[in-house]
């Protein structure tokens, strides 16, 4: 489905994370794929891409420098000439932004998860327009239902409201050069990101209740591949979605089960 695709893949820190799963896919669906970290965690990208076959190259980027921003696209461009797609699994929010603190988080904070969360998937599919450009291509960004409001996820969830709004400008602009921007509204999976968010082993019960075809929050398998559709030719006619991977819980009005009850009350 991706062979002779060439992709970057952004926020593979370890081996549980859904950016690792969904390059370790594209590389069993034929892509050839370079890894993107920076500072401190580089090392802990390096070696989770041990785990990858053939070992992929990472590559600095920061995606709130502008210098690395420009570095990345003159490595892609001198080593391939072209890109077919990214992945765009990239998110942050400072303690202070999460928890239950919404009312009390400070402006810089709320500010620095938009810019790092939302704003980053603008520059990044900027940054790769021309090299994608000439044959097409595929942005996907990893997504949390951000229509309704979540205990403790508080500006992140701003955030990505932020980040879908930004997928469906991007869709308007970079449509006429030929690239798709898409999103993947996961259920909760259990991540190191997901750690540090308080409250996430409740959020990720309620998931287990709900979703009508249950949810197994230890397996980003269904995540990685509804990445791999998007960035596959398959999915050529599909902009500004969000494909919500997370076993139909989005859909439901209600607990699974609250009907049944219902009608176990006897009528007065």
């Amino acid at each position: 489905m991706l062979n002779g695709k060439r992709l970057v893949m952004t926020g593979v820190l370890t081996k549980d994370s859904i950016a690792f799963h969904a390059a370790q896919r594209a590389q069993e669906l034929g892509a050839e794929i370079v890894l993107s970290s920076f500072g401190r965690q580089r090392r802990m990208t390096e070696r989770a891409a041990k785990g990858l076959d053939p070992v992929p190259d990472v590559l600095e980027l920061d995606v709130n420098s502008e210098a690395d921003l420009v570095a990345l696209h003159e490595e892609l461009s001198g080593r391939w000439g072209s890109v077919d797609g990214v992945l765009h699994a990239i998110a942050f929010a400072p303690p202070d932004a999460l928890g239950g603190n919404f009312l009390t988080t400070p402006p810089d904070s709320a500010a620095q998860a938009f810019l790092t969360s939302a704003y980053s998937l603008k520059s990044l599919s900027e940054s790769l327009l021309p090299l994608m450009e000439s044959q097409g291509g595929g942005v996907v960004g990893l997504d949390f239902d951000a229509s309704v409001a979540w205990p403790v996820y508080d500006w992140m969830g701003v955030a990505k409201a932020a980040l879908e709004a930004v997928s469906r400008y991007l869709a308007r602009d970079l449509g006429p050069h030929g690239v798709r921007v898409n999103l993947v509204s996961a259920g909760p999976i259990e991540t190191l990101a997901a750690g540090g968010i308080p409250g996430f082993e409740q959020l990720a019960g309620t998931w287990r209740d709900q979703a009508p075809l249950g949810w197994d929050a230890a397996d980003p398998g269904p995540v990685a591949d509804a990445v791999c559709f998007l960035l596959s030719d398959l999915a050529r006619g599909i902009s500004g979605e969000i494909v919500h991977v997370d076993g139909g819980f989005h859909a439901m009005g209600a607990p699974m089960g609250t009907a049944d009850r219902a009608e176990s009350v006897p009528a007065s």
